[in-house]
């Protein structure tokens, strides 16, 4: 099984398009959060019909910079993993955690620290048996080589690190700091963080016995 993810698409719709015409065919795509810049859920609405044809399953989060209703459009479009658990090909378990926590920008989809966590242990419930499991958060787990600043400071989630050193997903797919792109490990679990859609990274992962990951 293949899967195309990108993430930090800020409304440039098209290169979701374009990354999917240079990867090829895929069994799913997961968009992982920020779909706009302070955009609307019509806008996303739109978006997600354009990129339905894309491939078989197509799943998503909401970002900080896009808002509370565009998280509730991606549920009523069927494609949301916030707080959800969706299994693929009978044993590949995905789950993801929309916005972020609290930033100084004062964006427009910020929740408590608490809230993270418990999102990420909502989705995990209906995928811990799986013999594969993907967590797809918008923000990054905090104190990796994928949430750092320019600066070097660390800003991702302190819960979505405490979810992952416990539940010890094989793979955490996530982005929010554009210039943080890279991969990491909590454990066993990798991390990685392709950069921003829109200017042209995604990243493709393979599913067989194990995953394996590729950074483009």
């Amino acid at each position: 099984m293949r899967i195309a993810y990108v993430v930090d698409v800020h409304g440039h719709f098209d290169a979701v398009t374009a990354a999917l015409d240079a990867i090829g065919p895929v069994d799913a795509l997961v968009v992982g959060g920020d779909l706009t810049n302070v955009g609307t859920s019509d806008e996303v609405e739109r978006a997600v019909e354009s990129w339905r044809p894309l491939a078989p399953t197509l799943l998503a989060v909401a970002g900080n910079m896009d808002s509370p209703a565009i998280d509730a459009r991606l549920v009523e479009l069927g494609v949301s993993i916030d707080g959800r658990g969706v299994v693929l090909d009978g044993d590949v378990g995905l789950h993801g955690v929309s916005a972020s926590g609290p930033t100084p920008l004062d964006t427009p989809h910020e929740v408590t620290e608490d809230d993270l966590g418990r999102r990420a242990a909502a989705g995990h419930g209906q995928v811990a048996d799986c013999r594969l499991r993907i967590f797809c958060p918008h923000s990054p787990p905090y104190a990796t080589a994928c949430d750092r600043l320019r600066s070097g400071e660390p800003v991702g989630s302190r819960a979505l690190r405490a979810f992952v050193e416990s539940a010890q997903p094989d793979l955490v797919l996530c982005g929010h700091i554009h210039e943080s792109r890279g991969e990491d490990r909590i454990g066993r679990a990798r991390i990685a963080n392709p950069g921003p859609a829109f200017a042209g990274r995604y990243a493709v992962v393979d599913v067989g016995d194990g995953v394996s990951l590729t950074l483009h």
